[in-house]
């Protein structure tokens, strides 16, 4: 969810030294984590991996906070996940890229970008400043975020897959469809630019 509020049922209705984020890959994101257990921190390094969406193209760093306030939200570089939902493994991975994807909006679309995907996506308005009163559904930012965390990964086990999200979030746009559009907003394909990270990355190894 974009902003401080709860996260509302999309999937489900401490103070710590920041740390790097490990093996992160260029193309996994640039983050440090603020919190949390080396098992949920490897859930949202799985996660993110897990995604054909290459999250290096958000730019600067996103602390990624594991908090025990029992909720998973996002603000302009900074999320926030939920420990027990990070607990429950690959269920979680939805939710982290459903947050991760705020940041895409945050740092790279301008308010004519923000005009066409709410056409696109079928959504009352973009975003929560512009009309406080909607369902979570009808926000073109929980929309846009939802799409791509399913348009980049297509798994039974993601449970931003159309069939389990409330108010068809993520089915306005066929994954095909949503991803030809982030290649044209962002003026290159974010997951063939993955795919030639992981491909760099391979030959710096050997």
């Amino acid at each position: 969810m974009a902003g401080r509020g709860k996260y509302i049922g999309v999937c489900v209705g401490a103070a710590a030294a920041l740390v790097l984020a490990g093996t992160a890959s260029a193309s996994g994101g640039n983050y440090v984590f603020d919190g949390g257990t080396a098992y949920e921190q490897q859930q949202v390094r799985q996660a993110l991996a897990a995604s054909s969406f290459n999250w290096s193209v958000i730019p600067g760093t996103v602390t990624v906070h594991i908090t025990p306030d029992f909720t998973s939200e996002a603000i302009p570089g900074a999320i926030f996940l939920d420990p027990d939902l990070l607990d429950s493994g690959e269920f979680a991975w939805g939710v982290v890229q459903h947050e991760y994807a705020h940041e895409v909006d945050f740092a790279l679309f301008d308010d004519a970008m923000h005009a066409a995907l709410t056409t696109q996506l079928g959504a009352t308005a973009w975003c929560y400043g512009s009309a406080p009163t909607l369902l979570h559904s009808e926000y073109g930012c929980e929309r846009f975020a939802s799409t791509l965390a399913w348009a980049y990964w297509q798994s039974p086990a993601n449970c931003m897959q159309p069939s389990e999200v409330a108010g068809g979030e993520s089915a306005a746009m066929a994954p095909a469809a949503f991803r030809a559009l982030m290649t044209r907003l962002l003026g290159v394909d974010p997951a063939e630019s993955r795919m030639y990270a992981r491909r760099y990355a391979l030959r710096l190894r050997r």
